[in-house]
């Protein structure tokens, strides 16, 4: 299921993120808050097996060839993979009543893209 939403790392969260709107922060949850509603819309029900291909929007300094170039590579720079699952995750299971621990198995990949989306599968 291709959702076009653009991927956000999940950010280390403080107490004070409850009363202080950090930026970084209130992109996460907007983000959250447009993955569930895109499953919710398209039926998506999570299972124990996630397979999550990020596509992450290429800066807009590129020149048009750069980008003509990087399109389907891998992206290897920040934000680190592990973080950008976790935002996936945590969005996916928050709002359910399971837990994120029933998740055995996550197949997860970057890659570059003119527009951030993302594909979310409970296939192999």
């Amino acid at each position: 299921m291709w959702i076009d939403v653009q991927p956000v790392p999940k950010p280390r969260q403080t107490r004070s993120d409850v009363w202080k709107k950090r930026p970084v922060v209130m992109r996460y949850r907007q983000f959250a808050d447009e993955l569930r509603l895109a499953c919710k819309e398209e039926n998506f029900v999570p299972s124990d097996h996630l397979v999550i291909e990020f596509h992450m929007q290429m800066p807009k300094s590129w020149s048009k060839k750069k980008k003509m170039e990087m399109i389907g590579r891998y992206h290897q720079v920040k934000p680190d993979l592990d973080n950008m699952i976790k935002s996936c995750v945590d969005a996916l299971f928050s709002e359910s009543d399971r837990d994120d621990a029933c998740v055995h198995s996550i197949t997860a990949k970057k890659v570059w893209s003119i527009v951030g989306k993302m594909n979310l599968t409970n296939k192999w």
